[in-house]
């Protein structure tokens, strides 16, 4: 077994796409080989095949490893619910809240469980690619580090730093990164990948040469920028694609706690649909459709939804037509009332709902974590939808619209339609990832020349051959399978 971690010189130098890039080229070469991100801070999430929880971007390098999400990929997940506090997920499951000061101090103990996943996971493949959170060069988080170096460290891996050249500045983080680490980090930093560059190769030789000459350490590769990729975003939300005259105008409200708002991405590749996500102080535009996403502080967001005047908004939608289309938190919030009696997303109260579904929602311990499969059923439409996605929230939902469900699963219903179709919830993530059911709410809601559909399933595939293909063009990979035992 051989691990290979990929730190970065900063969030978002583009650790997670180097990290896919790598496992889909391994998996390509007939290597048995998994991800692995020691402790990860994000509210895009999965479900895995165990029945656990891990971040969205670990998920998305397992399937670029070809193999099923398991817990041992992601053994900490911190799920922000305030500025200073998180959900900590430990191994998968809910280990309690804590604010940042706690957790600081609880590492010590989270780092045993890093190291019987990474032990568990090293057991079943012959190669690990390790993803590291931030930058190791955050000296003031170093002490009980189980994110980068820390970890690197205790299993004894070497370490490639991924520096972003688009930002500019990427030498200085790349020379400045390893200025701030010790000795014994530096010395398992084997070399550098740059990522993102675009314009002539040739101009960028002359600082490739002064970087190896000033610390004696190889540039593996020059990344491209990969124009066009959409991928599974860890945290940040994307930028809609391009869309066909009179698309179908969908609005997302940008709530303080998003979760899994990649719900949403199968829609910023349809060109029947113009995809807005709106953030605050910024006035949303005219919308066939309001679509409210997940969220990590239910109560929390539908008070910020007030103080941005998105109830106003909502109700003047609807007014003349509008659809609105809730999932997860975003259908709680529909609903009359969300009572949260033990805290489990902040402090226990109770919230009036934005009242446009009669469902009333009480937050309970014990995560709800499944897959499911079923069938989508529209009003008005011709036969119900084949439908696959996964659940992931705390609350209970009951109420008098649950009468009309929106998905028949193998073992119950789920979600409401109000009386006149116009305002829908679901509990179900990755709806829009099935063509199928993504085509018949798109017509639900109004638009009729759909293009040729979206199948976002084979999007990712795509995309994470094409990150294969950049590994294969661009970096020395005779170089990378010596590092790794391969040759």
């Amino acid at each position: 077994m051989t691990t290979l971690m990929i730190q970065g010189t900063t969030s978002d130098a583009g650790k997670s796409t180097v990290v896919a890039a790598l496992c889909r080229w391994l998996q390509r070469q007939g290597v048995a080989v998994a991800p692995f991100k020691p402790q990860n801070m994000a509210l895009n999430s999965a479900v895995t095949v165990d029945g656990g929880e891990i971040g969205r971007s670990t998920a998305l390098q397992a399937l670029a490893c070809g193999v099923e999400p398991h817990s041992d990929m992601n053994p900490v997940l911190l799920k922000p619910q305030s500025d200073c506090g998180a959900q900590v997920i430990l191994r998968g499951q809910v280990y309690g809240n804590m604010n940042a000061v706690d957790y600081h101090a609880y590492k010590a103990e989270a780092r045993q469980a890093v190291y019987d996943a990474w032990q568990a996971l090293s057991a079943r493949y012959d190669v690990i690619i390790a993803e590291g959170a931030g930058s190791p060069a955050e000296v003031n988080l170093r002490a009980n580090d189980i994110a980068n170096m820390g970890f690197a460290e205790m299993v004894d891996c070497p370490v490639l730093l991924v520096g972003d050249i688009d930002r500019g500045g990427v030498f200085a983080q790349l020379v400045g990164t390893l200025v701030l680490i010790s000795e014994s980090e530096c010395n398992r930093t084997r070399g550098f990948i740059i990522n993102r560059f675009r314009g002539d190769l040739a101009l960028l030789e002359p600082g490739l040469d002064w970087l190896t000459e000033r610390t004696g350490k190889p540039v593996n590769g020059v990344l491209p920028y990969l124009h066009g990729l959409v991928l599974d975003a860890e945290d940040s939300v994307g930028t809609a694609g391009e869309h066909q005259a009179g698309a179908l105008r969908v609005v997302v409200p940008v709530l303080p706690r998003i979760s899994n708002h990649n719900d949403f991405d199968p829609l910023r590749l349809h060109p029947g649909v113009e995809l807005t996500f709106v953030g605050p102080d910024q006035s949303p535009p005219p919308a066939d459709v309001i679509l409210l996403s997940g969220s990590k502080h239910t109560r929390g967001d539908l008070a910020w939804l007030r103080a941005n005047g998105w109830e106003a908004v909502i109700e003047r939608h609807l007014r003349y037509g509008g659809h609105v289309f809730g999932i997860c938190g975003g259908f709680q919030m529909l609903g009359q009332q969300v009572d949260d009696p033990e805290g489990l997303e902040g402090e226990p109260g109770i919230t009036a709902g934005l009242g446009w579904l009669d469902t009333h929602t009480r937050m309970v311990a014990g995560k709800q974590l499944t897959r499911v499969s079923g069938t989508l059923t529209l009003p008005g439409a011709e036969a119900p939808a084949a439908v696959c996605g996964y659940e992931i929230h705390n609350g209970v939902t009951t109420g008098a619209d649950l009468a009309r469900p929106l998905v028949t699963l193998a073992d119950k219903v789920d979600g409401a339609i109000s009386a006149d179709g116009r305002v829908m919830g679901t509990y179900l993530h990755g709806l829009f990832d099935d063509p199928a059911a993504c085509a018949a709410l798109l017509a639900h809601w109004g638009l009729r020349d759909q293009g040729q559909a979206v199948d976002y399933a084979s999007h990712r595939e795509q995309q994470l051959d094409r990150l294969a293909d950049a590994v294969e063009e661009c970096l020395d990979t005779d170089w990378l399978k010596r590092l790794l035992g391969m040759a």
